[in-house]
């Protein structure tokens, strides 16, 4: 994973800003909220359901997440869709993942329920006609917001290009936080072996953290 992909908190409020403010966009902020705030997989976003959520009025939430909806063509799919629901990533059919939901997550959420409800079967994101979200559509929106929220700079460089890397921000800030990559990789469904191979570059340069924190590790059980 290139560390260049990886956004910092003020421009991902910036780029949600941006959503908010395209065509369509107002009932997407959220979809792009999830996989930057809890580290969605975007196939996650899209078949995310209200049963899926644990939104208390305010606070930190949980996505009790089962289900994704992976992009194929319709002569792959059994529905005859573009997206078939099945089991999560690396997982069997009937586990299901938590993911903590920040506090702005949560707001955001329960924002989107309020102002956009969700589909018959309680499928929070959908197309224009209420079928599956298309990756053409929600890309179509993030690439627009990218051009309005970022600096010409950066909107040519490889920052967030692409919708997925809210997700990689979303576990580097995990991991630049101190989260014990154990419970980072539970969170984003990776084992601890795919984890830190894949963001090794992302939590280099804390060994001094890391050795504060020992210190203090000794000097608690010496007292």
């Amino acid at each position: 994973m290139n560390p260049r992909v990886v956004l910092n908190h003020a421009q991902a409020k910036a780029l949600l800003k941006a959503v908010r403010q395209q065509q369509s966009g107002g009932a997407l902020v959220a979809f792009f909220a999830v996989m930057y705030y809890s580290g969605l997989r975007p196939a996650e976003a899209v078949d995310l359901h209200k049963e899926a959520l644990s939104l208390p009025e305010s606070g930190w939430g949980e996505l009790y997440l089962s289900t994704s909806a992976p992009s194929a063509g319709r002569s792959w799919s059994e529905s005859g869709t573009r997206r078939e629901p099945r089991q999560l990533k690396h997982r069997g059919v009937d586990e299901v993942r938590i993911v903590p939901a920040p506090p702005e997550l949560t707001a955001l959420l329960r924002e989107h329920l309020t102002e956009h409800g969700t589909t018959d079967g309680g499928r929070l994101f959908r197309g224009v006609r209420g079928g599956p979200l298309s990756e053409s559509l929600y890309g179509r929106i993030w690439s627009a917001a990218r051009a309005a929220a970022l600096s010409p700079e950066e909107f040519v460089s490889p920052l967030a290009r692409r919708p997925y890397d809210l997700r990689h921000a979303a576990v580097s800030t995990w991991l630049n936080g101190g989260v014990p990559a154990p419970q980072v990789a539970e969170w984003a469904g990776h084992s601890v072996n795919v984890l830190l191979r894949v963001y090794a570059k992302c939590i280099a340069g804390q060994d001094d953290a890391s050795r504060r924190r020992v210190e203090q590790a000794l000097r608690e059980g010496a007292s």
